[in-house]
């Protein structure tokens, strides 16, 4: 019997090659297959899908994670999955995996995020993918449940390959492993962040503005990211890059009178 191939497994993520996030994601996967890590060198965060022109791109080989193959590029989180295919693996991966974010990519944030961008740069090159993230910011954030769960989906995602344009969003509440109640499959929801810029002055008295803003659901179902984890589930949300509204699309089609005979 034909020895069966190990998976190759992408990691990436927006908060730069040094982040806890990384660490624990490369952590919560190792042995599920070959791992090849390759992140920003810096902090990307809200770069979306972000692409560097114009100027070089770096890729240099570093020794984070004990075993695994690992680089650090100059670019965005869209970038690092350009180069990795094209540069480092040759090939394309069995997955694409982004994180784990420090901070939430539910609702409208999915659109900013370059946690999120990665994995759906990864699924328009036709690798299976998923972003992670967690809710809490902070750098010494608890990532227990992170990992337990983030392993739990990568696993189901091996043994059930999906279909290669999938991606996933996968959000995990503030909470240890026992206080999670378990896994949602979600929808996004209607929320965002009411935005506001203070205005201040510089030590040379010229204006600048910081964005600020507060977070408003604005959604009230029940089926949710934002309802998921409020309620201390794990939330997963699968996305799509074909951003079509095809309700929009038919309703045009019948209510507008522009259209040749021909089509």
């Amino acid at each position: 019997m034909a020895e069966q191939r190990e998976p190759v497994i992408l990691v990436t993520n927006d908060d730069g090659i040094n982040a806890p996030g990384i660490r624990n994601l490369v952590e919560a996967v190792r042995g599920l297959g070959k791992i090849v890590v390759v992140a920003p060198d810096k902090p990307q965060s809200g770069m979306g899908h972000a692409i560097t022109i114009g100027i070089p791109l770096r890729l240099h080989k570093v020794h984070l994670f004990e075993d695994i193959d690992s680089y650090q590029c100059s670019g965005t989180p869209v970038d690092c999955v350009k180069l990795a295919v094209d540069k480092i693996l040759h090939q394309k991966p069995d997955l694409c995996i982004s994180g784990i974010n420090h901070g939430a990519n539910h609702s409208i944030n999915v659109i900013y995020s370059g946690t999120m961008s990665a994995a759906v740069e990864a699924a328009i090159e036709s690798i299976p993918s998923v972003g992670f993230s967690l809710l809490d910011y902070a750098l010494e954030a608890d990532f227990s449940a992170a990992r337990k769960y983030a392993r739990i989906i990568v696993e189901q995602m091996l043994q059930h390959p999906p279909d290669k344009h999938c991606v996933l969003n996968v959000n995990f509440p503030i909470a240890t492993p026992e206080e999670i109640k378990g896994v949602k499959i979600c929808r996004q929801a209607y929320a965002k962040y009411e935005e506001d810029f203070l205005e201040r002055l510089d030590p040379n008295g010229r204006k600048y503005y910081w964005l600020t803003g507060e977070f408003v659901n604005f959604d009230e179902g029940t089926d949710t990211d934002v309802w998921a984890l409020a309620n201390q589930y794990v939330s997963v949300v699968p996305v799509q890059f074909d951003l079509t509204n095809y309700k929009l699309k038919q309703q045009i089609e019948n209510d507008w009178n522009i259209f040749s005979q021909e089509g």
